[in-house]
């Protein structure tokens, strides 16, 4: 496999009373995935959030009690572990309506 594979997802909304339009993205290159962890970029790309997520709830850092969404927690902690680990991601700011896709 060569090449690279990217998942994001696109959020539309309002923040501050101001519409805001976003890209966060998550990207890898498949050769160095499938160097490092044998495996296919998809597969990786989907596990690797369950297994950050395991970890801050099993250290306290992500805390609660019921079913809850990773949305409700704070992404900071996160984030912090995904960059030392090489898992390139980044938001984009969209100007409202300008999308193009």
């Amino acid at each position: 496999m060569v090449g690279r594979a990217i998942v994001g997802t696109h959020v539309t909304g309002v923040k501050d009373g101001e519409p805001r339009e976003i890209f966060g993205y998550q990207l890898c290159d498949a050769q160095d995935i499938m160097a490092r962890f044998g495996l296919q970029p998809v597969g990786w790309q989907t596990g690797f959030n369950a297994v950050v997520a395991m970890e801050l709830l099993a250290e306290g850092v992500w805390q609660g009690t019921g079913v809850r969404s990773a949305e409700q927690f704070d992404p900071d902690p996160y984030l912090a572990i995904m960059d030392p680990d090489g898992i390139h991601h980044a938001t984009i700011d969209i100007p409202p309506g300008e999308a193009f896709a």
